[in-house]
């Protein structure tokens, strides 16, 4: 065992700044799948640092509590998932909105098709989605949620060809999103047993994208084909 302490003042029983790194982080992984699995209300930080094989008063010790622990995990998945920076990184290389609308969901499928780590990050979003907490609303909505459906919606409007305003716009949107929606709340396995054919995996990436774009924009071309044909409302 060691006790001495260092010249610096340290024990030799604390943890050394790489152990430090790597418990904290693999807490944070493991909290996330928990928080993914059943939500932070139905959670106790025994069960997480038991589950994470650590001391039960590791949590304070990292991150001064569950509602730390909690916001952590919420920015580290933030930090998993495309910014708004890459997302506009993403559509500058394009004038046309049927191009950025592509790369846009681009960038959504290779979150959806990605590697394992990102299943826990892509379920609690979701969860948030359905009932959001306080702590998602403050960390996540305004930084990050809002801009990018501000760039949605302005790929959406172009491609209607109506004002970003319009009420067809906003369902516009919530209808391009939709699919990705349902993948996220059902889950791969679901998904692949009930519709063996689609392969939620890099190797489909390409495909994925190409019929989500096609899906989104035949139904935005009928949106806006539909908005032309209404009557005019009468001014009298």
């Amino acid at each position: 065992m060691r006790t001495t302490a260092s010249a610096g003042g340290r024990s030799d029983d604390a943890p050394r700044p790489s152990e430090r790194l790597d418990t904290r982080q693999h807490l944070l992984e493991t909290a996330g799948e928990v928080f993914a699995e059943r939500g932070p209300d139905a959670v106790t930080g025994l069960e997480i640092c038991r589950r994470a094989g650590v001391n039960s008063a590791s949590i304070n010790y990292y991150f001064g509590g569950m509602a730390g622990l909690y916001e952590a995990v919420l920015l580290e998945a933030r930090d998993r998932l495309p910014s708004v920076e890459m997302l506009s990184a993403a559509i500058a290389n394009h004038s046309n909105a049927r191009a950025k609308l592509r790369a846009a969901f681009a960038l959504v499928v290779d979150a959806l098709t990605g590697p394992p780590t990102l299943s826990w990050v892509l379920r609690l979003f979701m969860r948030e989605a359905l009932a959001p907490s306080e702590p998602f609303l403050r960390l996540l909505i305004a930084a990050q949620a809002l801009p990018k459906l501000r760039v949605l919606k302005a790929i959406v409007a172009e491609i209607m060809e109506l004002p970003e305003d319009h009420p067809a716009v906003a369902l516009g949107c919530v209808a391009a999103v939709a699919p990705f929606q349902v993948i996220m709340v059902a889950g791969h396995d679901i998904l692949e047993r009930a519709y063996p054919g689609l392969e939620l995996t890099a190797a489909g990436a390409l495909a994925l994208v190409d019929r989500m774009t096609a899906f989104a924009l035949g139904g935005l071309d009928a949106m806006a084909a539909a908005e032309t044909t209404k009557p005019a409302k009468s001014l009298t």
